[in-house]
């Protein structure tokens, strides 16, 4: 090939961007089967990169390069005058849309390369974690013992325990009753990857569970066949160990019992634990010492939970600071 030849192909400014878009919406009706509000949302953002492209002077998806990829992705997160800003979460589908029509040309061999490749979509905003305040973990353990007999009993103590030592659901149904340390008021907690870890335990715990024990646990063994089984602390109604499914729905029904909405409708599994986390480093605890409690491999995993208490420390610092507000 000669070099006019040559440079009229790096010149060559492929296929209209346009055409592209309209063969691989095509594609996505009729060989991939998409439902037709994606391929709205995938016209939508594709239309809307297309514009982009235009105005920058792109005249086919040959011209494009990895930096209009990712100057498109900017321009999504920082708005303009016709359209907000997008959420990391709408930035992403547009990318991800993006990044579908590059690949597409590739492989109809429409380009050379596919620039679109190392254009990462946004990562999504962190999820904070759920914490409930203190008063709320109060009325949420008064009301799972409000229950009458040994079931009343049981349920107390174990969101006590949960509370009191932040463990997992599954860790606290998991739990012996050797496990628990009455004297040296610790527990033995078995995490994930049969990991053991020692949890102080509180006194409001020790106090509900060695009601449990004393008052609630033999009646509810005395319902299961040969006995207690396995030697488990927290027991069902037949006698046999107490579930996970079960223990969540428990803390379910002494949600909806504290009369709260709110509470009801966002309780989980690991409330508790969530509050557990938030409401110690909220007294000072040191961020690593409450890494152990819960059992992170990383301290990285738990510092998410000082993100939650930075917004506590704004609350206090614009109500006490002469100068914190206009």
């Amino acid at each position: 090939m000669g070099g006019a030849a040559v440079l009229t192909a790096v010149l060559s400014p492929g296929p209209a961007v346009e055409r592209v878009v309209s063969g691989y919406l095509d594609h996505l009706t009729v060989e991939r089967g998409l439902a037709a509000n994606t391929i709205a949302s995938y016209r939508r953002d594709l239309r809307r990169y297309t514009q982009f492209l235009a105005g920058a002077g792109v005249r086919g998806l040959g011209e494009v390069a990895e930096s209009d990829v990712a100057g498109f992705l900017a321009a999504l997160r920082a708005g303009d005058d016709e359209h907000p800003p997008l959420s990391a979460t709408s930035a992403a589908r547009a990318v991800v849309a993006v990044r579908g029509l590059h690949r597409f040309a590739l492989l109809d061999g429409l380009v050379t390369g596919d620039v679109a490749a190392e254009v990462r979509p946004p990562a999504p905003a962190r999820r904070l974690p759920k914490a409930v305040p203190v008063e709320a973990v109060v009325a949420l353990i008064e009301a799972a013992g409000s229950v009458e007999g040994p079931r009343g009993l049981r349920d107390r103590a174990l969101l006590e325990v949960l509370y009191g030592t932040g463990a997992r659901i599954s860790e606290a149904v998991g739990l012996a009753v050797n496990d628990l340390d009455r004297g040296q008021a610790v527990v033995r907690l078995a995490g994930k990857g049969g990991k053991e870890r020692i949890v102080p335990v509180g006194s409001f715990a020790l106090r509900a569970v060695e009601e449990y024990l004393v008052r609630a646990r033999p009646a509810l063994a005395a319902a299961g066949r040969g006995g207690v089984r396995g030697g488990r602390l927290f027991l069902n109604a037949r006698g046999g160990p107490l579930s996970r499914q079960s223990a969540w729905a428990i803390l379910r029904s002494a949600a909806e019992r504290t009369g709260d909405a709110s509470l009801a409708e966002h309780v989980s599994p690991h409330t508790l634990r969530h509050s557990f986390a938030t409401h110690l480093l909220d007294g000072g605890a040191d961020v690593r010492v409450v890494q152990e409690l819960l059992g992170h491999a990383s301290v990285t995993t738990t510092q998410v939970y000082t993100l939650v208490t930075v917004d506590k420390l704004r609350e206090v610092y614009a109500g006490s600071h002469p100068r914190a507000l206009s």
